[in-house]
């Protein structure tokens, strides 16, 4: 009524009522009366403001790339920003009566767009395409120095950049080479693993065959152990075969000396007997064979006597014609005990 209205605020929003050119109050989230002819109203939001970007850029290499991302800021200082930017809020449509609030984002957007392009222009594409999060930390870096941002009165609170992808031609080139370069690296671990296969296996055989090396030496030196064993055995055997052979030679030796002595004894002993009975026999020789023939019969045993007697009958056989034996005869010379009296009796001869 009257030009006179009541208006309320969010408490996102901060708020200068102005009137005559002059604020006259201020703040978040105000509400009051106001005479809409005189009265002008700046609102300006007091929350974080989320821009998202996108755009092309160019690397060294004359590679382009599309850059996507998001920056964060915020108003800090409200009478520097109000200052450069029209801010004024229409009360009845509920809008601002210029488009300055949405230049605001497309500024800070330019400013991060320029630097983007600055740190590109000096990466080849690969490095470009890999370097999201250091690009957006030394973007974030270089906007906080802004001289441009300052006199905005805005600051940023983040910046991130989601992705920097070439166009499709490159990309599937890029993919094709890194699907080759995954597949030579495969073939290279296929190959990097026969080999180490292979000399795996080749140094289980140099283990076995320095084995079975070590087991032949160890054969080697056992057999030459054994065969030195042998050896000295076999010495020891031939030593005492000569000890044994050298003892039996002295022995025969001995033997050979001792028969020769024995032999000698025996021809001095029959040469002595042979001097004896040359003697005897030579003493003999004038004496009658009877009497030769008593004296050998004298101390003879009567068996023998008798077999003298014997021997002297068969000799006179033919002077004898009969001659009678008693039992008692033969029963004592069977015995041993007969005598000179019973071979008298017991032989009769006529």
């Amino acid at each position: 009524m009257f030009g006179f209205r009541f208006v309320k605020f969010q408490p996102s929003e901060y708020v200068m009522k102005i009137r005559d050119g002059k604020v006259v109050r201020e703040g978040i989230g105000l509400s009051f009366y106001y005479y809409a002819p005189t009265t002008s109203v700046v609102v300006l939001p007091v929350s974080s403001i989320d821009v998202p970007f996108m755009f092309e850029e160019m690397t060294s290499d004359y590679q382009t790339v599309t850059v996507q991302g998001q920056l964060t800021y915020r108003i800090a200082d409200y009478h520097q920003t109000m200052g450069i930017l029209n801010y004024t809020y229409n009360l009845r449509k509920r809008s601002y009566i210029s488009d300055d609030p949405a230049k605001l984002a497309q500024r800070v957007i330019n400013i991060a767009k320029v630097l983007t392009k600055k740190h590109l222009e000096r990466m080849q594409l690969r490095e470009a395409i890999q370097s999201s999060e250091r690009l957006a930390q030394s973007i974030t870096g270089e906007i906080d120095g802004n001289a441009e941002i300052g006199k905005l009165g805005i600051e940023l609170m983040g910046l991130s950049v989601l992705a920097i992808l070439p166009n499709k031609e490159t990309m599937r080139a890029l993919e094709a080479q890194a699907r080759e370069d995954i597949l030579r690296n495969a073939d290279d671990a296929l190959y990097e693993r026969r080999n180490a296969s292979i000399e795996q296996e080749r140094r289980v055989k140099e283990n076995e065959l320095s084995t079975e090396i070590a087991v032949e030496t160890k054969k080697k030196q056992i057999r030459e152990t054994q065969l030195g064993a042998e050896r000295t055995v076999k010495q020891k055997q031939n030593e005492m075969k000569k000890e044994q052979l050298q003892f039996d030679t002295a022995l025969e030796e001995s033997k050979r000396e001792w028969v020769e002595l024995a032999a000698a004894n025996k021809r001095a002993e029959a040469d002595a007997k042979a001097y004896e009975l040359a003697t005897v026999m030579k003493s003999l020789q004038g004496i009658e064979p009877n009497v030769l023939q008593s004296l050998t019969n004298m101390g003879m045993q009567p068996d023998k006597l008798i077999a003298i007697a014997f021997q002297e009958l068969a000799e006179n056989a033919d002077k004898i014609g009969q001659l009678n034996i008693t039992p008692d005869l033969l029963q004592g010379l069977i015995s041993g005990s007969t005598g000179g009296g019973v071979a008298a009796r017991g032989a009769n001869t006529r």
